[in-house]
């Protein structure tokens, strides 16, 4: 597997390369987040590393942006332990996080664990769902529009599935946060609105209406389209 190690503290990226090299992984390593997605585009990661304090371009962004075209599993690395930093890089689309000081075998459990999941998936793609013209496969978490795959985050995707089960019915603030994030989120609600946005303007380059996630004003949203 090529794992991609984006961290500027030289002594953490020698633990984990080494490391990471013993279980006969592949890596390749970038110091400067600025260079952190033509090394993404060259090296075509199986699985990326990524810190979130980063000279010239944080972790952030770069996840952000990665997600874009990419569902390559991310695990951030931050040397905070503030619930913000955790919830902002599992919003923006990271698999999950590790908190400095951490054991390599901490980090490769975590590496194996997301594998087991994903090829779970994999191996259970079979039930897919529909939402309007959108096929949502939910083994692999997956949506496509005439054959091209939406790239998209977990939470994009439940909150998409969510709207499938229940058609028709108006989610609020709320309902999402508690359907989707869970009933221990202590976020702000506003993530939704930044979620749905995000789901609009992928929705809409993939070339759908962009009324098909209906804002009902005072209530939530609902899906909009007809079938």
């Amino acid at each position: 597997m090529k794992v991609l190690i984006v961290e500027d503290n030289k002594q953490i990226i020698d633990v984990l390369n080494r490391f990471l090299k013993e279980a006969n992984h592949e890596t390749a390593v970038v110091y400067d987040g600025g260079k952190a997605l033509a090394s993404f585009d060259s090296f075509k990661p199986d699985f990326i590393l990524l810190d979130i304090m980063l000279p010239n371009v944080d972790g952030f962004e770069i996840c952000r942006r990665i997600r874009e075209k990419s569902t390559v599993p991310i695990i951030m690395i931050t040397a905070k332990s503030e619930d913000a930093d955790r919830i902002l890089g599992l919003e923006v689309g990271a698999d999950d996080y590790i908190v400095k000081p951490f054991s390599p075998e901490e980090v490769l459990s975590r590496i194996n664990a997301i594998l087991r999941r994903i090829h779970f998936e994999n191996d259970h793609p079979q039930k897919v769902i529909k939402l309007g013209e959108i096929k949502l496969h939910l083994g692999n978490r997956k949506a496509f529009y005439e054959s091209k795959e939406i790239v998209l985050t977990k939470k994009e995707f439940e909150i998409l599935a969510l709207f499938a089960k229940y058609p028709n019915k108006v989610f609020n603030r709320n309902n999402l946060l508690d359907a989707v994030w869970g009933y221990d989120y202590y976020g702000d609600s506003r993530t939704v609105d930044s979620h749905i946005k995000r789901l609009r303007a992928k929705i809409k380059k993939a070339g759908i209406d962009n009324d098909s996630i209906e804002t009902v004003w005072g209530e939530g949203y609902r899906w909009g389209r007809e079938e």
